[in-house]
């Protein structure tokens, strides 16, 4: 794990892109918040499909007129070589150097999965139209994609996405240290040589975070679970609870050489805040 320590540290925070008015005020005042704490860049999430395509566009644009770097994430399944010439090119008009690539979700009700079926093939893309312009960010699954039809089949594909030209990634959440640490001492006995950043999910309300993670494959500790449970609709006592549980896994990972942080914010600066206080960062 420590050979992860040479990349030095790079902390962010991620955005959706908000569909009101008053959402985008909220962003907005998220965003001075969080800039207090020196992130490297905050990130905007893509709908299924690129269905928030116009609305992502438009967060990371005010935000970086809002004097803070942003990074677009760009998904390609249900996509065309040409769609994503176009987004890739606005992106690059606007000054936008970084990206979050990912292979993305199909909308619902979509049958056709476009012109690309994974997140390599998008990487390689990229490359080929607009060279080193990008850098370029890749999602890792350190409890392995839910879609992976083995472990070794996860890290062949994550490596296929280094290897076409990501230069760093970002993890999926998760809650054990040890399921971070095991997939960073395999990608390196694969000669996977990028910083693999944690990704971290405050956790606000039970009932979201469970719905996430069957959503997302991300696995709940079964004693994490049942203390979340046990708590019933005490929203005080979950956050306190879960602010307690996260700041110790920080707290792990960056003593044991993890190469910063990126933290699902769910356009709430709040939780994210006090984890970053409690570490002293």
């Amino acid at each position: 794990m420590q050979p992860q320590q040479k990349f030095g540290r790079t902390f962010s925070f991620e955005f959706f892109p908000p569909n009101t008015p008053e959402g985008a005020g909220n962003l907005a005042q998220t965003a001075k918040q969080l800039a207090q704490l020196n992130p490297k860049f905050f990130s905007v999430t893509y709908g299924a499909g690129g269905s928030t395509r116009e609305r992502t566009l438009r967060a990371v644009l005010d935000l970086r007129a809002a004097g803070y770097a942003a990074a677009p994430h760009i998904s390609c399944i249900g996509s065309s070589r040409e769609s994503l010439r176009e987004i890739l090119q606005q992106y690059k008009d606007n000054g936008i150097r970084h990206l979050v690539a990912l292979r993305g979700d199909l909308p619902s009700g979509t049958a056709a999965a476009g012109e690309f079926h994974y997140a390599n093939e998008l990487v390689a893309f990229i490359r080929t139209e607009f060279g080193d312009h990008f850098m370029i960010e890749v999602a890792a699954y350190p409890e392995y994609h839910p879609q992976a039809r083995s472990a070794q089949d996860d890290l062949i594909n994550f490596k296929r996405k280094v290897e076409a030209g990501a230069n760093s990634a970002i993890t999926q959440y998760f809650f054990s240290a040890d399921c971070y640490y095991h997939f960073v001492d395999e990608c390196e006995a694969m000669g996977v040589d990028i910083p693999i950043v944690p990704g971290i999910m405050p956790i606000g309300r039970f009932s979201q975070l469970a719905r996430f993670s069957d959503a997302c494959g991300a696995e709940i500790p079964r004693w994490l679970r049942k203390k979340l449970e046990g708590y019933g609709d005490d929203t005080d006592s979950i956050r306190a609870f879960g602010l307690d549980v996260v700041t110790r896994l920080c707290d792990d990972l960056l003593q044991s050489g993890a190469p910063g942080l990126h933290f699902y914010t769910l356009n709430q600066a709040g939780l994210t805040t006090t984890i970053w206080q409690r570490l002293g960062l």
